[in-house]
């Protein structure tokens, strides 16, 4: 009988190990996953070709789309620029491969992310970007998720920002070519990075993931690869030729070759099926979910009218109850200072609120004449010196066209409810604000302010216009807002799909 001395044992064993890891190591063959396929001719957004089309999939890494989408939305609302320095998360550097090399605490353009995370899929630069924008990976999930259903994706819920195997981290074939056809048309500026073989990411030269079949496919400029052995091999393509484009997605393949060569006969059908002269129907642009806190808290009474003819939705919006605002917690020596700066931009614009009124041709005279012109029945009273401002209502019809109660034809005004009295304040956590996104002239940030006060009344009334001068441009900010109206106020803004996001403490 053989016998094996223990080192013996010991080394075969660690080459056996060596061999299993080498074997693991990188995408294999594989066909754990389900296949799916989707084709659509870009220009109108029509179906050309559906295998499980919605089938609820791994995304993988075309998950990255969505984290890109997002930043690219972030830099063209003016909240960041491809120049921002970038601090790097942990979550962000703890990230598996593939990855750009990221080290906590790190700082780095927020450009080289952009292109790790589009042309390399580096996990670590897709995590430092969402971490950023959203402050954690679950708050930016949220936002994925949420932007998501906005675009049409209907079938899609994130977690993560780089698209690694998580619970509930699922997409479809026909989303993900949705989200790839936003990217061209929403976003042309950027979507030449898909097409890159090659790039600068700052740390290193990355290549592209995609670059194989983008060598192949005449015609193909992007857009992204995916893979994990949950999802199978994923690709995201796009192609032109003669005028027409195609977008394509295929779920679950086994190989990279085999991925490529069935988007090749994705592709192939697309430009068979697809019309020569369709026109092109540029996606329009998203509308975010409207809060819908405002009607969960109002009373809706139905009301029949005389003879049985129509029907009258009144939308009772009387205070029950004025909880008194939790104590401030004791700051830190940053947070007196932060509070300070907001409480002198407070009172700032409390001064121009109280200055002589403008010059009766300008654009805010004008507002502030179309703001007092009260309808029948309602009566404003105001004095100076920021007194309280009392309001009054007589049970009139009052005709509304806000986008949240299109569906409501007339609202009754509420019989009188008991005299409210507010004051503004710098107590009570009035220490918070919004801004509306940076401009080229005082002018222009003026003129949304106002259009938005009056647009806005039942969230911005007690707001304070507050236009800052910074790195060339004009910040329009809503300031003297407490932490809620502020919340309520960018969701309603985000609504009618104007940019908006909240400062203060």
């Amino acid at each position: 009988m053989g016998y094996f001395p223990a080192q013996h044992v010991r080394n075969f064993l660690f080459l056996l190990a060596i061999s299993l890891i080498a074997a693991c190591s990188g995408p294999q063959e594989t066909s754990a996953a389900p296949n799916a396929a989707y084709v659509m001719d870009a220009r109108t957004g029509e179906t050309l070709y559906a295998e499980n089309a919605e089938s609820r999939l791994h995304p993988a890494s075309l998950t990255k789309m969505m984290t890109l989408y997002i930043a690219f939305e972030e830099i063209e609302s003016g909240q960041l620029s491809l120049d921002t320095m970038i601090t790097v998360s942990k979550n962000a550097a703890a990230q598996p491969p593939s990855r750009l090399g990221l080290k906590a605490g790190q700082k780095i353009q927020l450009r080289y992310l952009i292109r790790a995370a589009a042309v390399k899929s580096a996990n670590d630069a897709a995590s430092a970007i969402g971490d950023h924008i959203g402050g954690n990976q679950e708050r930016f999930a949220d936002r994925m998720t949420r932007t998501a259903k906005a675009l049409g994706m209907k079938n899609t819920t994130f977690r993560n920002a780089n698209g690694l195997t998580s619970k509930g981290h699922l997409s479809t074939a026909h989303d993900m070519s949705i989200l790839g056809r936003r990217l061209f048309y929403d976003f042309p500026q950027y979507y030449n990075i898909f097409s890159r073989r090659t790039t600068d990411a700052g740390l290193a030269t990355v290549a592209n993931t995609n670059r194989k079949f983008l060598d192949a496919y005449p015609g193909a400029d992007g857009i992204k690869t995916g893979y994990t052995d949950a999802a199978g091999f994923n690709l995201t393509a796009s192609a032109e030729r003669g005028g027409v484009r195609i977008i394509a997605t295929v779920l679950g393949g086994t190989s990279t070759p085999n991925r490529n060569a069935r988007m090749a006969e994705l592709l192939d059908i697309g430009f068979r099926r697809a019309p020569t002269d369709a026109p092109t129907f540029r996606p329009v642009v998203p509308r975010y979910a409207a809060d819908e806190e405002l009607l969960a808290s109002a009373d809706l009474v139905e009301e029949e009218e005389e003879g049985g003819a129509a029907k009258t939705i009144r939308l009772v919006m009387t205070v029950k109850t004025s909880p008194r605002p939790l104590p401030r917690p004791a700051g830190t020596a940053a947070t007196d200072v932060a509070v300070a700066a907001m409480q002198a931009d407070i009172a700032g614009a409390l001064a121009e609120a109280t200055a002589a009124p403008p010059p009766a041709d300008s654009l805010e005279a004008q507002a502030l004449a179309l703001a007092s012109a009260a309808p029948e029945g309602l009566s404003v009273t105001a004095s100076p010196a920021l007194k309280p401002v009392q309001l009054s209502s007589a049970p009139r019809p009052v005709k509304r066209n806000a986008p949240l109660y299109n569906s409501v034809q007339t609202v009754q005004a509420a019989a009188p409810a008991p005299e409210v009295i507010t004051r503004l304040s710098t107590s009570g956590g009035r220490h918070w604000g919004v801004n509306l996104g940076r401009f080229n002239t005082r002018n222009e940030a003026d003129r949304l302010l106002m259009k938005m006060q009056l647009a806005e009344s039942a969230t911005l009334g007690e707001g304070l216009r507050k236009i800052m001068q910074r790195g060339g441009g004009y910040d329009a900010n809503f300031m003297g807002l407490t932490q809620k109206q502020a919340d309520l106020a960018c969701r309603r803004l985000t609504a009618r799909s104007v940019q908006c996001f909240m400062i203060g403490e």
